[in-house]
């Protein structure tokens, strides 16, 4: 059911707009857009562009899989390592994954959906393997809690420059962004303190600069100029048609960014970043530094969803969280 109603909405959006981002012609070199082979891999819901192997992305099943993480390479869309944590407990509905610039790979099990219920979530941490190799690695569990209250979240981002992790969170709605301390400790609870309000969101990226923020959700994106740990000004994104739309990356070098889906044999499509991944203007408009900017220069969603167009997604978007609260 919630496939279904996920692909007749974005067949819909694409009649109602009439547009959908260009895609580039990939040949055969890495970060290229690809096929996720591994029948495993069936509910890939973070994205995360290694930092030693070229074209490998991490990536992660929601729920029901247990403690792996899987490097697959963007070149054949195969599976050619699964990294097994030990030291940490039961992951329990893990939505995002991130590599910040002490070469480590920050795992979120931070989803709650049943609104918000638990005390707390967790992030596991282990430095990115130099080898690609099936292994088991100790991973340091760190506890998270929001200053505010539990909360549901699929959006995890480590900051490329300052290694701090910030959390988006997900509600009908509008969310909000979360900082983290200044440094995650193993021994207590690590309090998030919201820093903004977004909307919708089920995954997001940092540029490799860091000056821009990019949120994703089922049906758009937005781009956010981020200066001193906050969010500056905001603009549309163009994002491919996918079915169960959840993942976000950008590729290692910020020329392009990669959206992925859940579902077996699902597709990480590469869209070019104008620009190469640098921050947007302080303007807003972008000018063409924008990844995959649509050209509305500001904050408003035209030229993502408009009209009538909003009104349908609106109404699947809403029909689509009542079929994953069911399930």
């Amino acid at each position: 059911m919630r496939s279904l109603l996920t692909v007749s909405a974005a067949a819909a959006l694409l009649f109602l707009t009439g547009t959908a981002p260009a895609v580039a012609d990939d040949g055969d070199r890495a970060d290229r857009s690809f096929t996720i082979e591994d029948s495993r891999i069936t509910e890939s819901s973070g994205l995360a562009a290694s930092r030693i192997h070229p074209g490998v992305y991490w990536t992660h099943n929601d729920s029901e899989d247990g403690p792996y993480v899987y490097a697959v390479d963007s070149r054949t869309g195969r599976t050619v390592a699964t990294i097994t944590m030990k030291g940490v407990g039961e992951p329990r509905d893990v939505e995002a994954i991130s590599i910040g610039p002490d070469g480590n790979l920050y795992v979120g099990d931070i989803g709650d959906n049943l609104g918000g219920s638990w005390d707390h979530v967790w992030i596991y941490r282990f430095p990115e393997p130099k080898r690609l190799a099936d292994a088991t690695v100790r991973a340091t569990q760190f506890d998270v809690t929001y200053a505010d209250g539990a909360r549901d979240a699929e959006a995890m981002m480590v900051h490329p420059t300052t290694g701090r992790v910030f959390i988006a969170s997900k509600n009908e709605d509008g969310g909000g962004l979360y900082e983290g301390p200044q440094k995650l400790t193993a021994g207590g609870a690590n309090v998030f303190r919201r820093v903004g309000e977004v909307p919708w969101v089920t995954d997001g990226a940092f540029s490799p600069d860091g000056g821009e923020l990019v949120l994703r959700s089922y049906f758009s994106a937005r781009g956010y100029a981020f200066e001193d740990g906050r969010l500056g000004a905001d603009h549309a994104v163009s994002v491919p048609l996918q079915g169960q739309s959840e993942s976000v990356a950008y590729t290692a070098d910020g020329s392009a960014m990669m959206f992925g889906s859940e579902g077996e044999n699902s597709e990480v499509v590469r869209v070019e970043v104008k620009g190469g991944g640098k921050a947007p203007s302080p303007n807003g408009g972008g000018g063409g530094t924008s990844p995959g900017d649509d050209g509305d220069g500001g904050g408003s969603d035209k030229g993502t969803v408009t009209g009538g167009a909003l009104a349908v997604v609106v109404v699947v978007v809403a029909l689509i969280a009542a079929g994953r609260r069911r399930g």
